[in-house]
C-alpha cells in the first residue's frame, strides 16, 4: 500500500525549487570536505559504504514503517474483538483505513528524499517503465522493500504473538484465520477474476493520483505535503474499495509478511489458498495495474518530458 514518482532527471543542488517530487536526493555538499588541493574527502570510513546501499535501505525502512503500523492496526482491531484479548474492541475497520493510510504517510515521509519513496514494487516497475527511472536499480529496490516486509511483519508479530494465541485457541495454533492479519485474502464469494479485478483497478487509481498530485503542471501540492496526499488517497482505497480483497495495492505489503507468516508456523497455507492467490492477485495485478494507470495518465494528461511519451 504505497506509492511514488521517479525523475531521470537529476536535480541541482543550486536550484532547489527545481527539485522533482519523489526524486533522490543529491549527496549534500557538507556530506564531504575539501583538501587545500581541492580534492573532496569522505568524511569518515563508513560514509562511502553508506551511499552503496542507502536508497535500499530507505526503502526497507520505509516498507517496515508502513508494514508496521498497516498490520498492527489489524491486529489491534481483529484480536481485541475476543474478549480473553481486551475487554472491549480497540477499533473498527475505518480504523484499519487510518492505520494503513498512516503508514504509507510516515514510510514514504522517512524515505522520499533519499529514494524516492516508491515503498512499493508496483510503483518500481511503473517509473522504471514510463518516466526513466533506472532499471538497474529495480532489482535492489525491490529486495529493500520485501524485507522491509519481512522485518515489519516480524515485529508486529513478535508484539502480538500472546494475543494471537487467545485469538486461536491454542499456544502454537497458527491458521489462515489469523495469517489474514498480516497479508491478503479474498472474501469467499469473490471469483478469481473479480480479485484480480479488484486489484488491478485500486492500483490503477493509486498511480494516476500520484502522478496528477506530482506532475508541476497540474497543481501538486506544497513542498512537504505529498505524503498528506497519500494518506488522503490511502484513507480512501481503504474506505472505498478495500473491503473484497484487502487492498494490497502493493506486492511487497502482501509477500514480505506472507514469507514471515510461513516461517512462523502458518506453513504452505499461506501460498496454497485459492490455487495460488498469493502470486497472481496481490502481485501480478498491482504490477499491470500500475503500469495501465501510469499509461492512462502519461497518454493523456502528461506532458513532461521525463515520460517515453513525449520523446521526441
Amino acid at each position: 500500500m504505497s506509492s511514488s514518482l521517479v525523475s531521470s532527471e537529476p536535480s541541482s543542488p543550486d536550484s532547489p525549487s527545481d527539485k522533482k517530487h519523489f526524486e533522490p536526493d543529491e549527496l549534500p555538499i557538507h556530506a564531504t570536505s575539501e583538501t587545500p588541493n581541492r580534492r573532496l574527502v569522505h568524511p569518515n570510513w563508513w560514509w562511502k559504504y553508506r551511499q552503496t546501499i542507502r536508497e535500499i535501505a530507505a526503502e526497507f525502512t520505509g516498507v517496515m514503517i508502513l508494514i508496521i503500523f498497516g498490520t498492527g492496526v489489524v491486529c489491534q482491531v481483529i484480536l481485541s474483538s475476543n474478549p480473553g484479548v481486551a475487554p472491549t474492541p480497540k477499533g473498527e475497520y475505518l480504523s484499519i483505513s487510518f492505520g494503513w493510510a498512516v503508514g504509507t504517510a510516515l514510510g514514504v515521509w522517512v524515505c522520499l528524499g533519499i529514494s524516492g519513496g516508491h515503498i512499493n514494487p508496483a510503483i518500481t516497475i511503473a517509473f522504471a517503465t514510463w518516466r526513466g527511472f533506472p532499471w538497474r536499480k529495480v532489482p535492489g529496490y525491490i529486495f529493500g522493500q520485501l524485507m522491509g516486509g519481512v522485518v515489519g511483519a516480524a515485529l508486529v508479530y513478535a508484539d502480538y504473538f500472546h494475543a494471537i494465541d487467545i485469538y486461536e485457541g491454542g499456544r502454537g495454533v497458527r491458521t489462515l484465520k489469523t495469517a489474514s492479519l498480516f497479508s491478503t485474502y479474498a472474501l469467499d464469494y469473490m471469483t478469481n477474476v473479480s480479485c484480480f479485478f479488484s486489484e488491478f483497478f485500486a492500483t490503477a487509481i493509486l498511480v494516476i493520483v500520484i502522478l496528477a498530485t506530482t506532475d508541476k503542471g497540474n497543481g501538486p501540492p506544497p513542498p512537504g505535503l505529498l505524503p498528506l496526499v497519500l494518506f488522503i488517497l490511502i484513507l480512501g482505497l481503504g474506505a472505498c474499495l478495500g473491503m473484497e480483497t484487502g487492498y494490497a495495492v502493493n506486492p511487497a505489503r502482501d509477500l514480505g509478511p506472507r514469507l514471515l507468516t510461513s516461517m512462523v508456523g502458518y506453513g504452505s497455507a499461506v501460498y496454497t489458498f485459492r490455487n495460488q492467490y498469493w502470486l497472481w492477485c496481490p502481485i501480478l495485478a498491482p504490477i499491470l495495474g500500475a503500469q495501465a494507470g501510469a499509461m492512462f495518465y502519461d497518454v493523456l494528461l502528461f506532458n513532461g518530458r521525463e515520460s517515453i511519451v513525449n520523446k521526441p
